[in-house]
């Protein structure tokens, strides 16, 4: 497939304010690293009436920067979070002392009945970085609307890197989270990542008007559309890379990553095994490979 459209040339300086149009700001917090690149983003949408979208992770002097790039003479009407991961949304009670105006979110994540009944078996492992403890003080549904003066946010569920993900459609564009990212592709983690919800929330996304992208982690994204359709043909490559592994013999997730992902980054395995498993769950589901003794993170897979 064609080589990938990433722009990872992004030097933020944390706690900065950082104009992107007019009246959005982004503040990025001091979180870099492998899961997070240049570090979280956090917007603030708005002059009279702020909407303050992912607050990020709990570290006083992020809330402090945010809270000091509100506009003179504005205050915050809403903390939106996209969803319920500790670098989006552990900060939300603590911006929220500070700023006191609520926060709007899905709530709980929800599963499919097939992720379910993994978690409950507890093959799968999972749940890196979930804020357990998250709860919006209003949920949004899909479709819902949050306003203030000069600005109108669409509530978009976007489930699949998370079950409680929403995207927010503004009429500058859309505020994507970790749906859609211009750094690198998403991290799907079962059983709270689902790979099927992830394929039709991008869909959803390609159908939709804006072209535009505010991630939750670097730059934004100019042509979207474009992004979204090289990031779901990814994933059918991936799929095929690893139908043609199984072709040649059964395998746990370890000798799938050695196979799909040669040369990896170590610090990088334990990521793309996730995301290993994620294909293989879909691929179960679909009845296209089996594991022996059930699926479980530490099964053997072969074609069916």
């Amino acid at each position: 497939m064609a080589e990938d459209p990433f722009d990872r040339d992004h030097a933020p300086v944390p706690g900065r304010a950082e104009p992107l149009a007019p009246g959005l700001i982004a503040v990025t917090a001091a979180n870099p690293g492998p899961m997070t690149f240049t570090g979280t983003r956090t917007y603030l949408l708005g002059d009279r009436e702020v909407a303050v979208i992912d607050p990020g992770p709990l570290d006083p002097a992020h809330q402090a920067a945010v809270a000091a790039a509100v506009p003179a003479g504005g205050r915050v009407a809403a903390i939106l979070v996209t969803h319920g991961h500790r670098d989006h949304s552990e900060g939300a009670r603590a911006l929220q002392d500070i700023l006191q105006a609520p926060i709007l979110g899905f709530g709980p994540a929800e599963r499919s009945p097939a992720m379910a009944a993994l978690a409950a078996a507890g093959a799968i492992g999972g749940g890196e970085g979930v804020d357990a403890g998250f709860a919006p003080d209003r949920r949004l549904a899909d479709g819902e609307v949050a306003a203030g003066a000069g600005w109108r946010l669409t509530a978009v569920h976007t489930p699949g890197h998370l079950g409680d993900h929403l995207s927010f459609a503004w009429e500058g564009g859309l505020f994507s989270g970790d749906t859609v990212m211009g750094w690198a592709t998403t991290l799907i983690s079962p059983p709270d990542g689902d790979l099927g919800a992830f394929l039709a929330s991008l869909r959803r996304l390609r159908a939709r008007a804006e072209r535009r992208y505010f991630p939750g982690h670097g730059k934004p994204i100019e042509d979207a559309h474009a992004m979204i359709d090289w990031q779901i043909a990814h994933r059918a490559a991936r799929e095929a890379q690893i139908r043609a592994a199984l072709a040649r013999g059964p395998s746990d997730v370890p000798g799938l990553v050695a196979q799909v992902y040669p040369g990896l980054d170590p610090a990088l395995r334990g990521a793309a095994g996730r995301n290993v498993l994620a294909h293989l769950i879909d691929l179960a589901e679909r009845g296209g490979v089996g594991a022996e003794g059930g699926v479980a993170a530490g099964a053997i897979y072969r074609l069916i």
